[in-house]
């Protein structure tokens, strides 16, 4: 990358930041201060207005609790954004919360943006823009595969491949890398969001109980599981009878769980399987060395590395604190962007437009 010397002088004082801009969390991470900011993506805006009201953890708490002309949202959809507008305000306020950790005006900071690996031009685009709005210098965006692999401590610029799964809340991104670069990619739009869609449709057709989506969420962190566990629990699951139109509540097993989500998992492992089918065999048996990384919140579901494990007859194993391997990756790439650059992702100008004279 070519020298600027202005560029290099901000950058001994700004406080540049990597983001994980998740569809269910975003989480900056600090140049020096490590990961100061994990915080759910969600915004409370006034409806008539849309007017942000309240955004991170303060939006999410009121999900399902709003007035007729308040709405709580997620302004990203399958790791992309949907709401435009929403989305600028909701990285401004975590830029400038990041910011706060100083006591001296600094200068607009350099930022690295994780992005799907399958994002299309115009979503490239839309982050690219809603990030430079927010008040960064400069925006590099990298695909989340990668940043999750560099922030797990994989090694990617050796000629040993290696291979991460990042399951998010959105999608869930699939790369194998040697060499500085990817071999393979899959990106699918099946992840948490459509696990906890699992849950809800289960119990609305089994039981008559409509639930929201944070009371799925629970009972998916509670009980959730992808493999048989050597000890079955259960949860009481509150919502409304769709007969009645009470309130009613009902005692569900971890094993009408596993159910519910069995048909989004085994999406999962065939995409996963996919994507082992198209590797070079040289790939396939360093991997046989190495194992597979799994990344991501929702790869903390209980016994998930054991089932994947067992259905692809590869060792998968879960990288340390997996939910902040993309942040934390961002964060590396900002300190080593010569190293890091064959991972950057570039985006298509917009073409220039000529009047007739």
């Amino acid at each position: 990358m070519a020298f600027n010397p202005l560029n290099w002088l901000w950058g001994l004082f700004s406080l540049d930041i990597g983001i994980d801009l998740g569809t269910a969390n975003t989480l900056i991470n600090v140049r020096g201060k490590g990961i100061v900011i994990n915080e759910p993506s969600w915004v409370a805006i006034e409806k008539r207005t849309r007017e942000p009201l309240a955004i991170g953890a303060q939006a999410k708490a009121m999900v399902g609790r709003t007035p007729a002309n308040v709405v709580a949202l997620r302004p990203l959809r399958d790791g992309v954004i949907s709401e435009y507008d929403i989305t600028q305000a909701m990285l401004e306020y975590f830029i400038g919360k990041a910011h706060q950790q100083s006591i001296v005006p600094l200068p607009k900071p350099r930022v690295v943006i994780g992005i799907p690996s399958g994002a299309t031009e115009v979503e490239k685009r839309a982050v690219f823009d809603a990030a430079m709005a927010a008040g960064a210098r400069e925006v590099y965006l990298v695909h989340e595969p990668s940043a999750a692999a560099i922030g797990a401590g994989l090694p990617v610029n050796e000629v040993q491949g290696t291979m991460i799964v990042d399951i998010g809340g959105g999608t869930t991104e699939v790369a194998m890398i040697s060499m500085g670069g990817v071999v393979v990619s899959r990106s699918l739009r099946v992840a948490g969001d459509e696990l906890d869609q699992d849950i809800i449709n289960y119990v609305r057709n089994k039981y008559n109980l409509f639930i929201g989506e944070r009371m799925a969420e629970k009972v998916k962190l509670a009980i959730g599981s992808a493999y048989s566990m050597k000890e079955e629990k259960t949860l009481d699951v509150r919502g409304r009878n769709l007969v009645t139109g009470l309130p009613e509540a009902i005692e569900i097993s971890s094993v009408e769980i596993r159910e519910a989500m069995s048909s989004s998992i085994a999406v999962i492992v065939k995409t996963i399987r996919d994507a082992l089918d198209e590797a070079p065999p040289e790939i396939l048996a360093d991997l046989m060395d190495s194992g597979i990384c799994l990344a991501g919140g929702t790869s903390q579901m209980r016994n998930l590395a054991e089932r994947l494990t067992n259905d692809l007859h590869v060792r998968v194993w879960v990288s340390e604190d997996p939910m902040t391997c993309v942040a934390r990756g961002c964060g590396i790439i900002l300190d080593n962007l010569d190293e890091f650059s064959s991972f950057l992702v570039g985006i298509e100008r917009e073409p220039t437009r000529r009047t007739l004279s």
